[in-house]
């Protein structure tokens, strides 16, 4: 609804929140003036003799000292909030030299707007877009003065004509945006959030967001940990002064950015409304293939010490893959025909090797550059580099697991073998000591789980780790049911190793778990909830793109600060009582020594990649651990036991019978038969780690030609 004068009703209702909020810091002054008012009086009294006496002179020098402490505290306060360094989303800027048709576009949209045009443009690895305030002085590229301009009550509010110097906020284009819509579908779906740029620069508006940020600043300066016990008791007390501020400020804020929003929405209507509608089908899709490509397809070459350096083009493929199996979709496949909204880029090739290079830091937390232990993969070389390496090093973990539980193989020269795992997880549990029962320890049977230490393997062959001449493990020999005294207790929902990464807390704000083998897919990927982003510090400007509106594509997803952990691929804790207690023993004691082993590398690559980094871009990143938002929560015993026997079954049949390793663009890694993706493998394999029930998957392998027996190549 438009007011009188052509003033948008929601930006007179974001200019009344905004005066809302900066008195709140005009009370906050004043409460830190009035001790310092109240002293000027008593001294004025005294020196005009009407205040005389010891009990005024005892005031005096009491209410003096009160006023210098709060003035000193509020000063420190304010001075803080001034200068603290609000937190800034990661992104990869874009220059005009670059992208001169993109600037083009964006000028000539905030034109149509009547609203100032972005100071500039940055890329970021999701599937949103927004306006981000970086006037701050350290957010300023160095040699750089911010983009102002010149404007007569420039959001045309009303009231008194104001003349002052407003800096433009940047326009965050979401990468995934650029490679998918058409530049048509681009500009509808940027109108609503360039026309954010025109309240935004009010003088009331833009002074109440500094407050804001700096507030929001000031409160994580006083959480930080690792003070003198002197500076933590100041911090302490300016987090309660800031707190107090924040809570006072924080339903104003909040809508004042939903008449931002509404005002913003309200203008861009003249601008392509039409085909605004069509874009944001477009928005859902590409929202929806994006989380599958990061969490079926990045996720597993990350882990590898890999990043695809072609993420967009990627995403490209993977939205044309759904489109080609969801008959709904059958009509998008064909805007491919249309020029797409990344020809507005000089290069794109090097701007998604950039914003892959970043997806990956945000989402794994891998290193900011390349190195030895973090190279780009090309997707052409991914099936052989990546999926083929993934399932040869679980592989060889699982045989590691079970060489720290004391089970040996058939035959003491024969490598690892598939038979091995699958004779462990479907041998029924041992009897008690008292009561050993026949063929117990028998070695025809081709397993020991619980029984004497295993017979070394003769020098020259290949253990179950993939090295050769590495004898295997000649640890004390257990009687039956007793667990390896080197490795995991054997009992179901154990707790951490001593070597385990921290666990965090699962988010809302993840994709599901992946399916890493064959089969494991079908089901379409969740995206990701959005929460809101000014609590970690993001500019409040972001929420004027990401509250709902008639013209709106949704809100951005926030960058959630997680521990260093990253991946959290050692995820086996307390959490896992309950999941693993509908499997047998055996899949419990193996899930526990996988989990111990994978806490350990973890632990390993996050030091390694601290100690890689030598600090260069940690102001960039606000001190704030890696990843910011992690894609999936820990994975549950079960699952990292599933998945390690899938990758066995898959090397087996790539060693005997001619499988090949693929890339499924949905559901990520996949095994070739023939050429042919099995999509079958699952379920066999989950009845074998839930009941210990071979007899499925030894069905599947005879139907495929897959000789167990034989020994496979592990990494």
């Amino acid at each position: 609804m438009t007011g009188s004068g052509g003033v948008e009703r929601g930006a007179r209702d974001a200019r009344a929140r905004a005066l809302a909020v900066l008195r709140v810091r005009s009370w906050a002054l004043a409460v830190a003036l009035l001790p310092a008012a109240a002293a000027v009086i008593l001294l004025v009294g005294g020196s005009t003799g009407r205040l005389a006496g010891g009990g005024w002179d005892a005031a005096r020098w009491a209410v003096c000292a009160v006023a210098l402490l709060v003035l000193l505290a509020a000063a420190g306060v304010a001075l803080v909030v001034a200068c603290a360094r609000p937190a800034v989303t990661p992104t990869v800027e874009v220059s005009e030299e670059a992208a001169p048709d993109l600037y083009r576009m964006v000028r000539d949209l905030a034109e149509r707007l009547a609203v100032p045009a972005p100071s500039a443009i940055a890329l970021t690895p999701d599937c949103d877009s927004w306006l981000e305030d970086r006037t701050h002085r350290s957010h300023r590229p160095r040699g750089r003065s911010p983009v102002r301009v010149e404007e007569d009550d420039v959001a045309g509010l009303g009231g008194p004509v104001r003349r002052r110097a407003a800096t433009a906020p940047v326009l965050v284009i979401g990468s995934p945006f650029l490679w998918w819509m058409r530049v048509g579908e681009l500009r509808a779906v940027l109108a609503p959030v360039v026309a954010g740029t025109g309240p935004s620069a009010h003088p009331d508006i833009a002074a109440a967001r500094r407050f804001i940020r700096g507030l929001d600043a000031a409160a994580a300066v006083a959480g930080a940990q690792e003070r003198h016990p002197l500076l933590r008791a100041l911090c302490a007390g300016l987090g309660r002064a800031v707190r107090l501020m924040l809570r006072a400020c924080r339903d104003h804020a909040a809508e004042m950015e939903r008449g931002v929003a509404a005002a913003a929405a309200e203008r861009a209507q003249a601008v392509d409304y039409g085909l605004r509608i069509v874009a944001q089908e477009q928005v859902g899709l590409a929202y929806a293939g994006w989380d599958r490509l990061l969490t079926r397809v990045a996720l597993p070459a990350w882990r590898m010490g890999r990043w695809p350096s072609r993420l967009d083009v990627g995403v490209v493929a993977a939205l044309t893959e759904l489109s080609r199996r969801d008959r709904l979709a059958e009509g998008f496949a064909s805007r491919l025909a249309e020029r797409p909204a990344c020809d507005l880029l000089e290069e794109p090739g090097v701007a998604d090797e950039a914003v892959s290079l970043l997806a990956a830091r945000l989402f794994h937390g891998g290193p900011a550059a390349c190195r030895p232990d973090w190279s780009p993969v090309e997707w052409s070389a991914y099936p052989d580099e990546v999926v083929d390496r993934t399932w040869r090093a679980d592989a060889a973990r699982l045989h590691r697991a079970l060489d720290t539980l004391g089970v040996r193989r058939p035959a003491p020269a024969v490598g690892p073998t598939l038979a091995r795992v699958l004779d462990h997880l479907a041998a029924p549990t041992p009897p008690a000591p008292d009561d050993p029962g026949p063929g117990a320890g028998d070695p025809g049977t081709g397993t020991e789980p619980y029984g004497p230490s295993r017979t070394e393997d003769p020098p020259g062959t290949e253990s179950s780790s993939g090295t050769v001449g590495e004898p295997a493990s000649d640890g004390p020999s257990r009687t039956a049911g007793e667990p390896a005294s080197d490795g995991p207790r054997a009992e179901p929902g154990s707790t951490r190793a001593s070597g385990d990464a921290p666990e965090h807390e699962p988010s809302a704000g993840r994709g599901p778990e992946p399916g890493s083998g064959p089969g494991a897919g079908g089901e379409d990927g969740a995206a990701r909830p959005p929460a809101p982003g000014a609590g970690h510090g993001t500019d409040p400007v972001a929420a004027s793109a990401a509250t709902p509106g008639p013209d709106d594509h949704g809100p951005r997803a926030a960058l959630l600060p997680v521990t260093a952990s990253g991946s959290g691929e050692g995820g086996y804790g307390d959490d896992d009582d309950d999941d693993l207690a509908g499997t047998t023993p055996r899949s419990a004691a193996l899930a526990a020594g996988l989990a111990a082993q994978l806490a350990r590398e973890d632990l390993g690559t996050a030091r390694g990649s601290d100690a890689g980094a030598g600090g260069s871009d940690a102001g960039f990143w606000d001190d704030r651990p890696l990843p910011l938002v992690p894609l999936q929560p820990p994975r549950t015993g079960r699952e990292i036991l599933t998945d390690h026997v899938t990758a066995m079954v898959c090397c087996a049949a790539m060693d005997t019978a001619g499988a090949r390793p693929g890339l499924d663009w949905l559901d990520g890694p996949s095994l070739l038969v023939d050429g042919v993706r099995v999509a079958d493998l699952a379920p066999r394999v989950h009845a074998l780690v839930e009941s210990g029930d071979c007899a499925p998957l030894r069905a599947w392998l005879t139907e495929q030609g897959i000789r167990p027996d034989k020994p496979v190549r592990l990494v």
